[in-house]
């Protein structure tokens, strides 16, 4: 019985997860589009060569994966290119407020929290993926029972 109780709590676990990275990416891929403040001039300030080109491509990408990581499909996989959407825009926002003036290194915490969380949470689906309700496992469960 415990086991069958741990089980449904890591399903719901991996659930969770896969509902923040997945909702949290999709929404702010469609923002980039639109929203110029979110996306093209965003982009722009930032300092983005062609930030139009820029902001379109990372919101497709956040679109695209961010579904695919709601669905439990291709998980690990999806997890990849939204590692690296997020590792940039830290790397290019949260990093330079440390030489702010009346920035610096508790701000840039304070502003990093949702970047620092994805990017956890992307690493958890890239180590652990989809889980047991998925697609990826439906299709696991197909492939197991032909064999």
């Amino acid at each position: 019985m415990e086991k069958a109780v741990g089980s449904n709590l890591e399903t719901a676990s991996v659930i969770f997860i896969r509902l923040a990275v997945g909702l949290i990416f999709f929404t702010q891929g469609i923002l980039k589009y639109i929203d110029p403040h979110m996306g093209v001039l965003r982009f722009t300030k930032i300092g983005f060569p062609y930030p139009a080109f820029t902001a379109h491509f990372v919101g497709a990408f956040e679109i695209v994966c961010g579904l695919l990581v709601l669905l439990g499909l291709f998980t690990r996989l999806a997890s990849i290119p939204l590692l690296i959407v997020i590792l940039t825009a830290i790397a290019t926002t949260k990093i330079p407020e440390l030489w702010r003036p009346s920035q610096g290194f508790w701000f840039m915490v304070s502003d990093a929290r949702t970047d620092l969380a994805m990017t956890l949470s992307l690493l958890f689906l890239l180590s652990v993926g989809a889980g047991s309700l998925s697609v990826d496992a439906h299709f696991r469960s197909e492939q197991s029972a032909q064999v």
